[in-house]
């Protein structure tokens, strides 16, 4: 079985899982604390990042956007309407814009800075870089939600789904750092009602229950995180 190397605070491991899911496939989660730097692991991907995926043959993609592409190839351009891709290549282009800026812009902007300092540094050792969180760093990281919040009223308020009339990688990119967000309790649902009625809908799919009865070690997400109506 192909095993997928993760953490759940990873809106790239988030991404691949959802698109793992959405197409059907079986794997084993295997969890990637990525500052250990394990040999064994940076056998795999020298990069030392995550999420790497292992097919049957044992062989390993690295990187999220690398293996989505793997995943759209080989399974699903024989979905049809369920291709999480368009047939149209502009349409293509504009899922693959939106999805750059979801695992890029708001991730560096929002996720993996809220992330690292609530979560990573507390399983870390000081010489891995761990400690108390940096409070100027956490201050920047939710100015920045503002912003990302806005556009993503834009787009759920003016289209079907994010990028057009289907739900596509987009959506699931989207979804993967909104969804740590929540965990973390980041978002001001009352504020966001647009986003909060599109995100209900990616988290009522089939493949977000996994995630959404995870818990991060030492970390207990907000009341309503598995709520499907909240």
């Amino acid at each position: 079985m192909p095993t997928l190397y993760h953490h759940p605070m990873s809106s790239a491991s988030r991404f691949v899982r959802l698109i793992l899911a959405e197409y059907g496939y079986q794997t084993d989660l295997i969890e990637e604390q990525t500052w250990e730097k394990r040999r064994d692991f940076l056998a795999l991907n020298p990069a030392g990042t995550l999420p790497v995926y292992v097919d049957d043959s044992m062989r390993a993609l690295c990187g999220a956007s690398v293996i989505s592409e793997y995943l759209d190839e080989t399974h699903g351009v024989l979905k049809r309407d369920r291709r999480l891709l368009a047939e149209d290549p502009f349409q293509r282009a504009e899922i693959r814009r939106l999805t750059e800026w979801f695992m890029q812009k708001m991730e560096n902007d929002v996720t993996k800075p809220l992330a690292r300092e609530r979560v990573y540094k507390l399983q870390m050792t000081a010489d891995q870089g761990g400690g108390a969180p940096d409070s100027k760093i956490l201050r920047t990281a939710r100015a920045n939600i503002r912003q990302h919040m806005r556009y993503l009223t834009w787009l759920a308020g003016s289209r079907q789904w994010l990028a057009g009339e289907r739900m596509s990688y987009a959506d699931l990119a989207a979804a993967a750092s909104v969804s740590i967000l929540d965990y973390l309790g980041e978002i001001e649902w009352a504020e966001a009602p647009v986003v909060k009625e599109w995100y209900q809908r990616l988290k009522s799919r089939p493949s977000f229950r996994p995630m959404l009865t995870e818990r991060v070690r030492g970390l207990t997400p907000v009341s309503h995180y598995a709520d499907l109506d909240f």
